[in-house]
């Protein structure tokens, strides 16, 4: 038995109705030994999504970020899951809602399965296949939508591309980076929403001179290469998972739509 794209879905919005139920009261904010932030919110959502799994495919081995900072990585095989519960977690405490639930499927190094869900934006994006994406709008407390728009990466426009990127704290080699490419537009967004901006059309490229790790970025590649378009390395290889001898983390990366890498 193998957990299917709605089911993936109908768990991310599980887990989005618990973030709401949260982000609308007075929560409190800690901070785990890497300095990074915590809020009640990251643990009952991963509790939600384990769970979900569990009972979907039960000898599916999951890599998740709240497990994992508690020490608890399992060994796994060439398919397994990576789970980021509340990816954003800054945006969630700064209430700009472009935070996300990410659920990815890996084989053989790959994303071949993905859910990003941005609950308080009622923005759901699935990759069912390696070659098959779709997003819908879909409320936390509601089911998975039946009505849903193909994915598809936009063709390159002759005006000039759209970049996602920081507006106000890019580091150089980000600015070296746009500097190859003629840029007419820089977008901000939080999370792995940057990834789905470009997969939905609305964004072109999205370079990442930055630590990431693999649960943070893996749903985000599912759902941008189902799409038609490319996560590559800065040395133009594809971005692969299942990295434990790196500590699951990546090195820097590029997301491109329909961009020919210069």
């Amino acid at each position: 038995m193998t957990v299917s794209a709605d089911t993936l879905a109908t768990i991310a919005l599980a887990a989005g109705k618990e973030i709401m139920r949260v982000y609308r009261t007075d929560f409190s904010v800690s901070h785990k030994d890497d300095k990074s932030i915590l809020t009640e919110a990251d643990g009952l959502a991963e509790a939600i999504i384990l769970k979900g799994l569990a009972e979907a495919e039960p000898d599916l081995k999951v890599i998740a970020e709240e497990a994992v900072a508690g020490g608890h990585i399992p060994q796994h095989g060439t398919r397994f899951a990576l789970v980021d519960p509340l990816d954003g977690t800054k945006e969630f405490v700064a209430r700009n809602g472009e935070f996300t639930v990410n659920i990815a499927i890996i084989e053989n190094g790959r994303p071949v399965m993905g859910v990003v869900y941005a609950p308080a934006l009622n923005r759901l994006f699935v990759a069912e296949s390696p070659s098959s994406a779709w997003q819908a709008e879909a409320a936390p407390d509601g089911p998975v939508p039946a009505k849903r728009s193909p994915l598809k990466v936009r063709p390159s426009p002759s005006e000039g591309l759209t970049a996602v990127a920081s507006k106000s704290h890019r580091s150089p080699e980000t600015e070296e980076w746009l500097a190859r490419y003629p840029i007419a537009e820089i977008k901000g967004a939080g999370s792995s929403l940057k990834f789905c901006l470009v997969a939905a059309g609305e964004a072109d490229v999205y370079p990442r001179h930055g630590r990431t790790m693999e649960w943070d970025t893996a749903a985000g590649q599912a759902v941008v290469e189902a799409a038609g378009g490319r996560v590559l390395t800065m040395d133009g290889n594809s971005l692969l998972y299942g990295k434990r001898e790196r500590g699951y983390d990546n090195p820097h990366f590029v997301v491109f739509g329909d961009v020919t890498p210069v």
